[in-house]
């Protein structure tokens, strides 16, 4: 049976990368090219299925909902407790940003190997640091060799930026 460290080895950076865009791609286009559009309201890591290429599947649509152009939106609180947008638990609103705060999260579970709460928990001494100040390293899933400056071009400026603010929205919970 193989370890957790060659796991960690077979899902590469590359094949981490992918499986980010594929998930980005599906929410692009539930979010922009279905009419009406779809917020999913539960992605997270259970929800994502990966085929025999690693391509990234969105699955179980039980708490979907398409969105009403002429409506508030509202709704009752769905989705995986740690991945749910804290503005939907406030005003109970479902729109697109829902998933994307989602989304957020379940992208920094492939960059650190594990989920975010688990970093939080290492780091809740130091939360009263900026962002900008944890060391990237610390972040990464230290278990194979850090990304080459050609994987990491692959990942869209959006997609950093959606993941910092997610990240920093973490940390100041």
């Amino acid at each position: 049976m193989p370890s957790k460290d060659d796991e960690a080895k077979e899902l590469g950076w590359s094949k981490r990368v992918n499986i980010v865009k594929g998930i980005a791609h599906a929410l692009s286009y539930m979010h922009h090219d279905c009419l009406p559009p779809i917020v999913h309201r539960d992605i997270s890591s259970k929800n994502i299925l990966l085929d025999g290429e690693y391509e990234a599947c969105v699955s179980d649509f039980g708490t979907a909902k398409f969105l009403n152009p002429d409506s508030a939106n509202e709704t009752t609180l769905a989705g995986t407790h740690g991945y749910v947008a804290p503005e939907l638990a406030y005003t109970m609103e479902v729109n697109e940003k829902c998933d994307v705060y989602s989304f957020g999260l379940i992208t920094l579970e492939p960059i650190m190997g594990r989920h975010p709460k688990d970093l939080l928990t290492s780091l809740s001494s130091l939360s009263a640091f900026p962002l900008h100040q944890i060391p990237v390293w610390d972040v990464l899933d230290q278990r194979i060799s850090p990304p080459t400056h050609e994987v990491a071009g692959e990942v869209p400026s959006k997609t950093l930026y959606i993941i910092l603010i997610t990240f920093e929205s973490w940390l100041l919970s």
